[in-house]
């Protein structure tokens, strides 16, 4: 097949693709009423009915909606490297640090196993201990994923007052650590590295071209959507039960706007939760359709995207334990003011 006919079929199979997805997910609330209703004969208005057709839904939408995003922030990833990034934010005034890190942190590659080598490669590199906080907390915390789910889910303003938030976050909380000069909490060993040297001409990143991009953000896609799975349908059959099961008026009291200690309950309840951010949306979704305030479920999905306990173990590789206490404590209360802030207004 001459390169041409193959640009050809590759161009069709994605046009054909693109209009399969469509049409599947134009056609999922149909395909779960006829479902849950027509195949498996069960009664409208029951907890079990309810719970069943809110999975059936909700696990092909989110799978759907999370092979987009992926595919698509994978080709952005290809501009921002680690290493790119790190280079970027060696030598930057702190403040600024603070801003462009926290930004950087959306588009990065970035999970709970590579804490310890983005933090040495940073500290080594230069980069101010709060701007490197800001990073760490960002690109977790704001999370590309989260957010294209939060805006097909809930609609632009949800999605923006998360991403907006988790970089005041993040920003704040690191320009904090970085005037507390807590360097001294830093593991002796980090700061005994040798700073690396500049790159050489021979080190210089190779060019990637947009065949490569593409190829980069498929590759994304059967690497994060094969092991996100699993929690995705985790998070959605945890979220179809609170949706089927638990009374309106329960969830409504214990995380609604008048119970002033929902907010810092939610945070110490979303620590010791390991999940990702695509299995932490459906039980938002479910939370704040049994009444739940926006604020205090804002509120526990940051605690467990950006304060999950693992990864907290993994950075103990490098910070010394009051360091991570002060990490901790200044994040928590930043998401703590961020959900009594939105209980209030909204």
């Amino acid at each position: 097949m001459s390169p041409s006919s193959r640009g050809i079929l590759r161009l069709v199979l994605t046009l054909g693709g693109a209009a399969a997805w469509i049409l599947i997910y134009l056609n999922l609330h149909a395909f779960s009423l006829w479902f849950t209703y027509r195949l498996l004969g069960l009664a409208e208005g029951r907890h079990l009915s309810s719970a069943v057709e809110f999975f059936v839904f909700e696990a092909p939408k989110v799978l759907l909606l999370l092979a987009v995003v992926v595919f698509g922030v994978g080709i952005v990833r290809s501009f921002f490297t680690p290493e790119h990034t790190r280079r970027l934010l060696a030598g930057r005034r702190e403040a600024v640090g603070n801003g462009l890190a926290s930004l950087l942190g959306v588009v990065t590659p970035f999970c709970s196993c590579s804490a310890v080598p983005l933090f040495i490669g940073f500290v080594t590199s230069g980069v101010p201990l709060g701007v490197t906080f800001s990073f760490l907390i960002s690109a977790p915390m704001v999370n590309e994923v989260a957010l294209v789910l939060l805006f097909g889910l809930f609609g632009w303003k949800v999605a923006a007052l998360y991403a907006g938030t988790g970089l005041l976050i993040a920003f704040f909380a690191g320009w904090v650590i970085g005037r507390l000069r807590l360097e001294r909490w830093v593991e002796p060993w980090v700061l005994e590295l040798t700073q690396p040297r500049e790159g050489s001409a021979d080190e210089r990143e190779p060019r990637i071209i947009w065949k490569d991009r593409v190829r980069f953000g498929l590759d994304a896609v059967k690497d994060i959507v094969g092991r996100v799975w699993p929690f995705v349908l985790g998070g959605i059959a945890v979220g179809a039960a609170i949706h089927g099961y638990v009374p309106q008026n329960f969830m409504a009291s214990i995380m609604g706007r008048s119970a002033w200690w929902a907010v810092p309950l939610a945070v110490l309840f979303g620590i010791p939760m390991y999940s990702n951010a695509a299995g932490i949306i459906p039980i938002v979704q479910a939370l704040l359709g049994k009444g739940a305030a926006l604020g205090t479920v804002l509120a526990f999905m940051m605690s467990v995207i950006g304060l999950s306990f693992p990864e907290m173990v993994i950075l103990r590789k490098v910070l010394k334990v009051p360091l991570l206490v002060v990490f901790a404590s200044v994040v928590g209360i930043g998401i703590m003011i961020v959900g009594y802030i939105f209980n209030a207004v909204l």
